[in-house]
């Protein structure tokens, strides 16, 4: 029979993996969409999910899920290049630092805000210069003029992540308040 934690990390995995599944397609969100969940997915399961094989599952699910947004459903392929392979470390930045926070855990919504905020901001500029070196879109464009071009995005980028990093903040919190005061009303 399965444990609790085994459990509650496979349930707490599959309810990321869908929560990316149904925001991958719009990056930054619109009226109608909620913005991509992806890089507050990849923090989160680092963070809650037990098995580091779940960062190859979540992995080849962005992957199957931007082929399927290209090729059938009419979302542009411009960001498929070479830089593409380089969302692997974009990611895993974000992975680790959910895994750092799980292994530093003290209680404190401090250090894991900070530490979400220093892995998103790192996760913007990996997958921007990366973009920028190995696209093949900006041969002529100094690396100071396309950070000029990409500066703008970086408050939106790091919002989209807050949009459900904070809530799942709270519930977390929230949770981990209840099971102590359980504990010690025992």
């Amino acid at each position: 029979m399965m444990n609790t934690t085994r459990y509650k990390s496979i349930a707490l995995g599959a309810t990321l993996a869908a929560l990316m599944a149904a925001t991958r397609m719009h990056h930054f969100g619109s009226s109608l969409h909620l913005p991509d969940a992806s890089l507050a997915v990849f923090l989160l399961a680092g963070f809650l999910v037990s098995s580091p094989v779940f960062f190859g599952i979540l992995l080849i699910e962005a992957g199957l899920l931007d082929y399927v947004a290209v090729a059938h459903m009419g979302v542009s392929g411009y960001c498929v290049t070479p830089a593409y392979w380089f969302l692997i470390p974009t990611y895993a930045v974000l992975w680790v630092a959910g895994r750092y926070c799980r292994q530093m855990h003290r209680g404190s919504l401090g250090l894991f805000s900070a530490i979400a905020f220093a892995a998103v901001s790192a996760a913007f500029f990996i997958s921007n210069f990366t973009f920028y070196l190995f696209s093949g879109n900006y041969g002529d464009m100094s690396i100071a003029t396309y950070a000029l071009r990409v500066a703008p995005y970086f408050l939106p980028y790091v919002a989209s992540a807050a949009i459900y990093l904070v809530p799942a903040l709270l519930l977390y919190a929230m949770f981990a308040l209840r099971g102590n005061q359980a504990r010690h009303a025992g």
